[in-house]
């Protein structure tokens, strides 16, 4: 009796070794073969389209590209009658990274939608007749929450890299000023209260320099401390190199705010590796094996 006891709980014990671990290998997730193939897509795009990702290195690539993922799945990217398309959608992702790259622990709380439009639109958010001359808004009201964007522009932003402008940029600086509920220039996010006026005194000095032709900042930015601070980090993000040379005390402020100098490439034009070469993204394989597969 006693050994048919011990055979039936030795049986018993194998059974459930053998469910189990076949139930752990049944229910083990293996990769996401759909959405590895979707993150090699972005990574393709973002080497071919984004200078700031172009130039960093393979562990500071991998982190922008999960903050691009992050984004895409916070915010909502829709085209106005037309169909956002994946391009679309990660260059304004890229486009809410690079201000923030430095701020890893942040998001973007005041945004929920970006509705983009084919081009220019006026504040009635229509496409055809007069007043047409919006690229980007956003704001409070019916606006909260909700950025309204040009494609045209948006991919203007990132193809042309001499102009000193980029209208996604300049639209998410807008939000990041706006997070501590007062769109001023002042962001709190990037500034404490000991360089606040500091930072107040010295734009409006800037601003006086827009006004008397001594700068090469856009006119945009002397309408207002609130433009003064968009336009001025958009030429800090698109022209590192000329707007350090031409404002070196306005670089190295917003070296500081934005806690990182960037380092564009100079090539705008981007040419894929052999088939037999490394891969652009750092995987250390080869890009027939990798993106070019």
């Amino acid at each position: 009796m006693t050994y048919a006891i011990f055979t039936l709980l030795l049986l018993i014990v194998v059974f459930m070794i053998f469910y189990f671990k076949n139930k752990k290998s049944s229910t083990t997730l293996k990769p996401d073969s759909s959405a590895e193939n979707e993150m090699k897509q972005y990574r393709f795009m973002l080497e071919q389209h984004v200078s700031f990702y172009r130039a960093l290195n393979a562990n500071e690539k991998i982190i922008f590209e999960s903050e691009v993922l992050e984004f895409l799945s916070k915010v909502k990217i829709i085209g106005v009658d037309f169909d956002a398309e994946d391009l679309d959608r990660v260059l304004v992702a890229a486009s809410a990274v690079i201000p923030l790259f430095a701020f890893h622990d942040w998001f973007y709380p005041n945004l929920d939608i970006v509705e983009m439009y084919a081009d220019t639109f006026n504040h009635d958010f229509e496409t055809s007749g007069a007043n047409r001359q919006i690229l980007g808004m956003v704001g409070s009201g019916v606006m909260n929450g909700r950025m309204a964007l040009s494609r045209k522009a948006l991919h203007v932003g990132f193809s042309n890299e001499t102009d000193k402008r980029n209208t996604a940029i300049h639209e998410f600086i807008h939000l990041i000023d706006k997070s501590d509920g007062a769109t001023d220039g002042v962001p709190e996010i990037l500034l404490d209260k000991h360089t606040a006026l500091p930072w107040l005194e010295f734009i409006r000095e800037k601003i006086a320099d827009i006004h008397e032709g001594a700068s090469d900042i856009d006119n945009y930015g002397g309408t207002s401390e609130t433009e003064f601070f968009a336009v001025a980090a958009e030429y800090f993000f698109e022209r590192p190199e000329l707007f350090e040379q031409k404002h070196p005390i306005l670089f190295q402020k917003m070296v500081t705010m934005f806690r990182r100098e960037p380092v564009l490439n100079s090539f705008s034009n981007f040419d894929l590796p052999g088939r037999n070469a490394l891969c652009f993204c750092g995987s250390g394989k080869k890009y027939k094996r990798c993106c070019g597969g």
